[in-house]
């Protein structure tokens, strides 16, 4: 089997724009007819054409031709071949990604199976997701956020993140004593709501300097929080992991990383205990079974990153069911993510039921696409 043809396709989503305004998929084709669905999380959508080049360029030099079960030859390929490509970043590893994950969604096809049961096999039945809390309004009125905190318990949430600190640039950059003990009533509100029954992840984006985000992290202790996400931009691994070193709260990262190589140092400095790669992004599936695999050494967690459309959403969602240290997964799949499929992922009461299908389980509903590209 060879493939023959390299596809983009551009959905146009809709309002409120779960995972961007504009998602790009790819598809591969096989010269037996098997096709398959990768996504390049499309980020900003004004350099989309540029995208598009870049894989269509991916494309001609090393897909056309190349077997779709030589995953990793093909990866290794792709990104050591030529000198300038061995530098991975968030143009060029989310290419690859995309060509990965459909190169994994043929074999699956072809061999009957889902990607779970050839990396290992299904070890969950199904997988703990976590909510986002509105923060429209609870800064004016912090008791706002218990009445929506127990309004996500009672839909079956277990787990939630907000993002408490705004605005999010210029970064790094500290917030005031006063701004971080209002937090804290914030987060008071939710526990006196609901206790102990939903963990609240704090979302940061890389926002605060090393002595601002230990500061936080000692006002905000006391409420036991989830996690502490990216508390400083994340390309400074040294100084992640002294934020880390000064907390008790568990420091998640790694959306904004590519490849075991970036996750492997953040491991080996300590600087994160969960592990938030998006699949998408960081080189695929086998890439990211890699990493999750590092991350077990570590006795880390992965809760995959989930900013993007239906496809790589999928992809993570492979990549859950078959990790042990799997511990939460972002999930945002409402509106076009159902509508796009034929059989939509099924969530049900805080959890993502894996589906069972070959390949990615999930297959486009070309009717749908039709009227959103």
């Amino acid at each position: 089997m060879k493939i023959k043809e390299v596809e983009t396709i551009i959905v146009n989503n809709v309002p409120p724009y779960r995972g961007g305004s504009l998602w790009l998929f790819v598809k591969l084709i096989t010269d037996e007819g098997i096709t398959g669905l990768g996504e390049r999380p499309s980020g900003n959508a004004r350099n989309l054409d540029a995208q598009v080049r870049l894989i269509k360029d991916l494309g001609e030099q090393f897909v056309i031709g190349a077997s779709p079960f030589e995953i990793e030859k093909l990866w290794q390929t792709i990104f050591a071949s030529r000198h300038d490509y061995r530098h991975p970043g968030l143009d060029m590893t989310p290419a690859l990604s995309a060509i990965e994950m459909a190169c994994w969604d043929i074999v699956g096809k072809a061999t009957g199976q889902p990607i779970y049961n050839l990396l290992g096999g299904r070890c969950h039945d199904k997988l703990r997701a976590y909510a986002y809390m509105p923060s429209e309004g609870i800064w004016e009125q912090p008791e706002k956020a218990g009445e929506i905190a127990a309004k996500l318990v009672e839909e079956g949430n277990t787990a939630c993140k907000f993002d408490p600190f705004q605005p999010i640039f210029p970064n790094p950059s500290d917030y005031s004593l006063k701004t971080i003990r209002h937090v804290a009533k914030i987060f008071q509100c939710i526990r006196d709501a609901v206790g102990d029954e939903l963990e609240v992840g704090i979302g940061t984006h890389g926002q605060f300097s090393t002595a601002g985000a230990i500061r936080v992290a000692k006002v905000l202790e006391e409420f036991d929080p989830f996690w502490f996400e990216e508390p400083v931009p994340p390309e400074n691994i040294d100084e992640m992991a002294r934020v880390a070193a000064h907390t008790t709260i568990p420091i998640a990262t790694g959306e904004r990383l590519v490849t075991k190589f970036e996750f492997a140092e953040l491991l080996k400095k300590q600087a994160a205990q969960i592990l938030q790669l998006d699949v998408g992004q960081c080189g695929g599936i086998l890439e990211s079974k890699k990493i999750a695999g590092m991350a077990e050494a570590h006795y880390a967690m992965i809760a995959p990153h989930m900013y993007c459309g239906p496809v790589a959403a999928a992809a993570a969602i492979q990549l859950d069911t078959c990790s042990p240290n799997f511990l939460i997964q972002e999930y945002n799949g409402t509106g076009l993510h159902q509508e796009i499929f034929t059989e939509p992922i099924r969530f049900e009461k805080g959890f993502v039921i894996p589906p069972t299908g070959p390949g990615l389980g999930v297959e486009l509903d070309e009717a749908a696409l039709k009227r959103h590209t």
